[in-house]
């Protein structure tokens, strides 16, 4: 059995571990809520601006399922999700406040251009609650199912089933109604063909971080 000395510096580590992860977790979450607000041409392809940080949103939430248990990731969730939440009501605050007249323009198209994060944060909110729910349980399952065999089949499994949920809600949700429906279908599956790159890359970062014995759980 481990000392007492021991198992506090593994509680320590554990704990620096989902620090890390979970910070990095929720900061790319509210950079794809702000870089979504922008629409970018991407080699011919229409495709919103928070793709290229989102994806790495799935796989951070695995690593600190892995880390801290299925609780912990769920935690993670929803509070990511409340503080983008904050961060749209902050926008929104900051920007009916009073301007400095000859400021610059970053003070004159504040509001023009982060008020509007309204509709891009909702749709997240919607898209990442579900889809990562998701991901959590399927997690899960094959956790439960193969153990410690085949971590990267947990990553792969999860991101293949909750990635199109994802993208889908996202796009209709965000882009709808306010450019076309043709694009609105490019967003998505570049989303998916994009998102699908990431999880693959990041799959080995998987067998990096190792389990909490005390609190890790499927």
């Amino acid at each position: 059995m481990p000392s007492t000395a021991a198992s506090t510096r593994l509680t320590n580590r554990a704990a620096m571990v989902i620090a890390v992860l979970s910070s990095a977790y929720v900061g790319a979450q509210i950079l794809a809520d702000i870089a979504s607000l922008k629409l970018v041409d991407f080699f011919g392809r229409a495709i919103d601006g928070g793709t290229f940080i989102y994806p790495i949103t799935f796989t951070l939430r695995d690593l600190v399922h892995k880390v801290a248990g299925k609780r912990v990731a769920r935690a993670l969730i929803f509070s990511a999700a409340a503080l983008n939440l904050f961060m749209a009501g902050f926008f929104w605050f900051i920007a009916r406040l009073p301007a400095v007249a000859d400021a610059g323009a970053s003070t004159e198209f504040f509001g023009d251009v982060l008020a509007p994060v309204w509709r891009i944060v909702i749709a997240s909110i919607v898209a990442e609650v579900i889809s990562e729910l998701i991901d959590t349980e399927v997690y899960s399952r094959w956790v439960a199912r193969f153990g410690e065999r085949h971590q990267w089949g947990r990553v792969l499994a999860s991101n293949a089933v909750a990635l199109p949920v994802d993208s889908a809600i996202f796009a209709v949700l965000a882009f709808a109604g306010t450019v076309p429906a043709a694009v609105v279908w490019e967003i998505i599956w570049l989303n998916m063909v994009f998102k699908g790159i990431v999880t693959v890359v990041t799959i080995p970062l998987i067998y990096v971080v190792k389990p909490e014995p005390a609190v890790a759980s499927t």
